[in-house]
């Protein structure tokens, strides 16, 4: 936690808490999204599954929504943007490529279809996925603008929507995989990349004929 007026750290009260326990705890919450879907994940099962008491599980998260979401966010946070060339074609490619492969995993698919569908009904569950697993992730296509700046490819930053540059890419993606079922193969990647990139990059004028010719 941390003080933004203060400058400084707050301090917890209580017992620290155990990062393996935390470890422990998410690795068997996706062990059992993956083996038993979105019904077989119980707080009792995962406590059983991480060798750990109740008590100590419902300390960190109080419900089977805390759980799954602190778990895809955890997934999702491992997506980076590493430099992958010379444009940023090569960044979009890779980070889909990246993320579609995180949606086909089965505890990733289960768990966000599951709090998808029961946000339905939800206003405050929507409102957490939104904070929690969905507006983080946009810090990538920040980063990768920042990037394209850098290299000259676009003149200002500014000039590109973060929001909807994410909705567009996540949105799509999240489509193909998880509601068409279908594979993100490396000719889909290219495709949609170049799709993308279209909106992105500025087009070079069509060059003016002489009059008469």
């Amino acid at each position: 936690m941390y003080d933004e007026s203060a400058g400084e750290p707050l301090q917890r009260k209580g017992r620290p808490r155990s990062a393996t326990a935390d470890d422990a705890i998410l690795d068997a919450a996706r062990a059992l999204l993956a083996d038993g879907g979105w019904a077989g994940l119980t707080m009792g099962d995962v406590a059983a599954r991480a060798g750990v008491a109740k008590t100590t599980l419902y300390r960190r998260w109080h419900s089977k929504h805390d759980l799954a979401i602190a778990a895809v966010a955890e997934m999702l946070d491992t997506l980076d943007l590493p430099d992958q060339g010379p444009d940023l074609r090569a960044d979009i490619e890779d980070v889909v490529r990246r993320f579609a492969a995180l949606l086909g995993r089965p505890e990733m698919r289960t768990a966000l279809m599951g709090l998808v569908a029961d946000s339905t009904s939800d206003p405050a569950l929507r409102r957490r996925i939104r904070e929690e697993v969905v507006d983080p992730q946009k810090r990538l296509v920040v980063e990768g603008r920042a990037r394209a700046k850098a290299r000259g490819e676009i003149s200002a930053p500014g000039d590109i929507d973060v929001d909807l540059i994410f909705d567009v890419i996540a949105g799509t993606v999240v489509q193909h995989v998880l509601v068409s079922a279908e594979p993100a193969s490396d000719a889909w990647v290219q495709r949609f990349t170049t799709f993308v990139v279209s909106g992105l990059l500025p087009t070079s004028p069509e060059p003016i004929s002489p009059a008469g010719v």
